[in-house]
């Protein structure tokens, strides 16, 4: 029998979970969003599929993945610049109709039947250009939209809708792809970006949470070298930038994993392939919202998680049997939203609001531009050596990082202020957090 406080508790609890959806703004962009991503991950399914199709190489589709985010290597320190000196719907508006016209090229291409390899190619690079500019801005646009109060709350919704999509998209994708072929898909996609353009329209500016910043001085490098010096100079943002850093390259390369699992480790069809991207979309969601609830880990449990994550990779790696790699993959997703979760807010709490979109340009390059790198090498490896193999090696150098990340902290917390947990702001009520200015 339930005691008498428990429903009120778990209302406490529920309000918490879901408590940016009471801003007006937010949850025109939640809507907006879950719209969209479910779009872009049916394109991301079916252009791994097609390019399985053409090519048949693992090499093609890891070459696709490195086009798609080599821009975000290049470019996302300067989209972190913008964001710290631009008006961020503006910015982001643009972006959004500019992908709308990449996908609409890809839909009309492929359902022409003129679409080929080098097509993809392009279109992959115009993709990540506008992904470079786009993601700095939009990571940093949560505390405009919900305040400092609400942020962890709002990023881990956003993870939460993010793997909604991740569910959903990649399931309906396969069946589109079974049932009446790939260019629905890219269709599909290319139609959902009016949801978030909707969105940023019906937007009241006037409701935007002000962000006190001091004006940006300087040319655009020596704010981009403001950013570095501060991550560099400050231990608890270094410690998750070395986390980032190794896991970002060589773990978290799911869109050229996954289809290479499906199409030579297990040899199955294009509705079973977007199954097991659906089922780490739903791990993802699960912890998404585990953590929209009661707030996130200190360092001890971050380096916990990405322990967690490695393992799971790592019998992926191994696994032969369909239902065990989709619930190896429910875990893996589980793990892998917990870890980029943490360190997203985590920096949204520690970072000075002068500096935040540029200190989360570095966290969206280590985590999406180092792609070219993690993607390339995976595919590279699985066409010499096989999948099983690359696999078990990423996960290897990943293992390595988590080493080298807690050498770093115990090497620092001594000297640097870091708390226990290692953790420089106080964390109230659980999703809550109150912000003190981490020390250098």
């Amino acid at each position: 029998m339930l005691a008498p406080s428990t429903p009120g508790r778990l209302r406490a609890l529920v309000a918490r979970q879901f408590g940016s959806l009471r801003i007006y703004n937010y949850r025109v962009y939640f809507l907006g969003q879950m719209v969209s991503l479910v779009g872009t991950w049916m394109q991301t399914t079916a252009q791994a599929w097609l390019v399985l199709r053409l090519t048949g190489s693992p090499l093609a589709l890891g070459t696709v993945t490195t086009l798609q985010f080599l821009p975000i290597t290049l470019f996302a320190l300067f989209g972190g610049a913008f964001a710290d000196r631009l008006p961020k719907r503006r910015v982001l508006v643009t972006t959004q109709a500019l992908a709308m016209a990449q996908a609409t090229t890809l839909a009309i291409l492929v359902a022409t039947g003129t679409v080929e390899l080098w097509h993809i190619y392009v279109l992959a690079l115009a993709l990540g250009t506008v992904n470079a500019f786009d993601g700095p801005v939009r990571q940093s646009f949560a505390v405009e939209l919900v305040g400092r109060e609400q942020v962890v709350n709002a990023v881990a919704l956003n993870s939460s809708v993010f793997n909604v999509a991740r569910i959903t998209g990649p399931a309906v994708a396969g069946v589109t792809i079974a049932v009446i072929g790939i260019a629905p898909a890219f269709a599909a996609n290319a139609a959902s970006y009016l949801a978030v353009l909707l969105a940023y329209a019906m937007m009241r500016p006037a409701e935007f949470r002000a962000v006190p910043r001091k004006p940006a001085t300087g040319n655009i490098f020596h704010q981009i070298r403001e950013g570095l010096a501060y991550s560099w100079g400050t231990p608890p943002v270094l410690f998750l930038f070395i986390l980032l850093a190794v896991i970002g390259t060589f773990g978290f390369n799911f869109t050229v994993v996954i289809p290479l699992v499906a199409e030579f480790v297990l040899k199955v069809g294009p509705q079973q392939f977007g199954l097991l991207t659906s089922a780490m979309g739903a791990g993802s969601l699960v912890a998404a919202l585990v953590m929209a609830a009661v707030g996130r880990p200190g360092q001890k449990g971050l380096l916990l998680i990405a322990t967690a994550f490695v393992v799971v990779l790592a019998a992926v790696a191994l696994s032969s049997v369909y239902v065990v790699t989709l619930a190896l993959l429910f875990v893996l997703g589980a793990a892998g939203v917990s870890f980029s979760t943490t360190i997203n807010t985590s920096l949204q709490v520690m970072v000075p609001d002068e500096l935040r979109g540029r200190v989360m340009s570095i966290f969206f390059l280590l985590f999406a531009g180092s792609t070219p790198i993690g993607g390339f090498l995976t595919g590279f490896l699985g066409e010499h050596l096989g999948v099983r193999t690359a696999l078990l090696l990423v996960a290897g150098v990943s293992a390595g990082g988590i080493v080298l990340a807690a050498a770093y902290r115990v090497r620092t917390r001594a000297g640097s202020g870091i708390s226990p947990d290692g953790e420089h702001e106080q964390v109230g009520t659980p999703g809550t957090v109150v912000a003190v200015p981490p020390g250098r």
